[in-house]
């Protein structure tokens, strides 16, 4: 369990009955919910606010399902609305019923400056059980809006939109503030409600139940807020619970942080150790060498015979026919022939005797893919990584089901994909051509090896961009076809066990 799994198992435990101990002696929310209406009307009948179309009573009937009647002696069953039911002493009731709910003012360029030039909080000053007033705006407010966009010490403020919709706080500060239309400012029709309902504003973020519906972008409408249900505990109980939420959220925040570590530390030491298993695997020794096997030698000489004749049929350009040998002198040392010259070279690692040595570029380069204008997927990196659908384009380079493909540019390029369905790639991917002599997982996780390489190679300040020539002149090992896949069974079967 993480942090934040632990923070809202103790809201739910809040919200449900079960963090702390009920006390018979408390006064029932029912009580409560009667003297919060009793306060509303007086105010309705001085004129301060006025009554609320929507005022409603929720209760259980004889047959236990619970139904709301309004003002008007409309009832109706709202079982749909009840997740579970509460503790003796506890009552459900809507947020509108324990509120008195305003918006800030909109800001707009047709902003008259009537008025008086006063400071307002937007949604991004708002954070849960906190403000950041750091940079606050100023806009000309009528002596009208002061009243109705304002708020006061006491008042619980409640982001409507953006990613941060639901975000709540109190007001705590012995000034007045005005507020951007954004903000929900919730006025309690009794003291001592607020926290205690930000806390189940928060659960109920936190557990994705607070949107509203139907609407293009995710929000917390007006309507949405007030029509919350709300499991209402007696007042002291409330205050019971907010002393215990404020008395172990330190805690499990600091559990979370630890926790958060602890996974972090536990993905860099899976990711070590898949990287050390790669480099035993692309060593040659992760699996056991047959002799009886076919040398590497002979799939040399195949893809040889197989760039002639892509040569020829004009699929390859002359330049990517690139014939380089790395083979060890009687020195014990390496070297390489390119036309004809012997140059001495550094392996990245020692090879077995039976492996042939090669440059990347001799079996394997990039191409643009096929052209072609139609409906299909695009592949774009989230896809590939299974985190995406992706989606409908009709021009592009077209790649297969099957085809191997690199990311070119990003932060990310050097990644290579097998693609899992026929669709087109973007202009930040390239097609790979690998020789089918070869065993294509095996050189796939061979260029894995060296992504960190690849990706700290990259060219381009804006965007930065593969190194092709790193990428041709990679050293890579061949061992003969049959050891290739056991490798690659290998390495799959440890890497499920990670």
């Amino acid at each position: 369990m993480n942090g934040k799994q632990l923070k809202n198992s103790i809201l739910q435990w809040a919200i449900q009955g079960k963090l702390v101990p009920q006390d018979p002696n408390d006064e029932p929310a029912s009580v409560l919910l009667e003297r919060i209406r009793a306060e509303k009307k007086r105010l309705i009948k001085e004129g301060k606010i006025k009554k609320d179309k929507n005022e409603s009573i929720i209760f259980r009937g004889e047959d236990n399902s619970y139904y709301e009647k309004f003002d008007n002696g409309d009832v109706r069953c709202i079982d749909d609305e009840i997740p579970f039911d509460l503790p003796i002493g506890w009552a459900w009731c809507r947020i509108s019923n324990l509120f008195l709910h305003s918006s800030g003012k909109q800001q707009s360029s047709n902003n008259s400056h009537k008025g008086t030039l006063q400071k307002f909080i937007t949604t991004s000053n708002l954070y849960w059980g906190h403000f950041v007033l750091d940079k606050v705006k100023e806009m000309y407010f009528s002596d009208e809006e002061l009243v109705t966009c304002s708020a006061t010490k006491g008042d619980l403020l409640v982001c409507e939109g953006g990613a941060g919709y639901g975000r709540s706080a109190i007001w705590e500060n012995d000034y007045d503030i005005c507020l951007q239309n954004h903000i929900h400012r919730l006025r309690p029709i009794i003291d001592g409600i607020c926290e205690y309902v930000m806390y189940y504003l928060y659960f109920l973020k936190e557990t994705n139940q607070l949107a509203s519906v139907g609407t293009a972008m995710p929000g917390l409408s007006a309507n949405r807020l007030k029509g919350l249900t709300i499991p209402l505990p007696p007042l002291q109980e409330q205050q019971r619970i907010v002393q215990r939420v404020r008395s172990v959220m330190p805690v499990v925040d600091k559990y979370g942080h630890s926790q958060a570590s602890l996974d972090a530390l536990n993905d860099d030491i899976k990711e070590k150790l898949k990287k050390s298993i790669l480099q035993e695997a692309i060593q040659g020794r992760l699996v056991s060498q047959d002799s009886n096997e076919e040398p590497a030698s002979m799939l040399l000489n195949r893809i040889a015979i197989e760039k002639q004749k892509l040569l020829k049929e004009g699929k390859l350009k002359k330049k990517d026919v690139i014939e380089s040998v790395i083979f060890k002198g009687d020195d014990n040392k390496y070297y390489e022939t390119i036309e004809g010259q012997k140059v001495e070279v550094d392996l990245p690692c020692d090879y077995p005797e039976s492996w042939q040595i090669v440059r990347l570029q001799t079996i394997c380069f990039l191409l643009d893919g096929e052209k072609k204008i139609g409906d299909a997927i695009c592949l774009d990196a989230k896809y590939l990584r299974g985190k995406s659908s992706g989606v409908h384009i009709k021009t592009g380079k077209y790649v297969r089901k099957g085809d191997n493909i690199i990311l070119v540019d990003g932060e990310n390029s050097g990644e290579v994909f097998p693609v899992p369905i026929d669709g087109y790639m973007g202009s930040t991917f390239k097609q790979l051509w690998i020789s089918g002599s070869l065993h294509e997982p095996y050189v796939l996780e061979s260029i894995r090896f060296y992504k960190d390489e690849l990706r700290n190679s990259k060219k381009g300040a804006a965007i930065p961009h593969l190194n092709k020539d790193i990428f041709r002149n990679l050293i890579i090992g061949i061992p003969p076809i049959q050891e290739q896949q056991r490798i690659v069974q290998r390495l799959m079967d440890l890497y499920r066990s990670l």
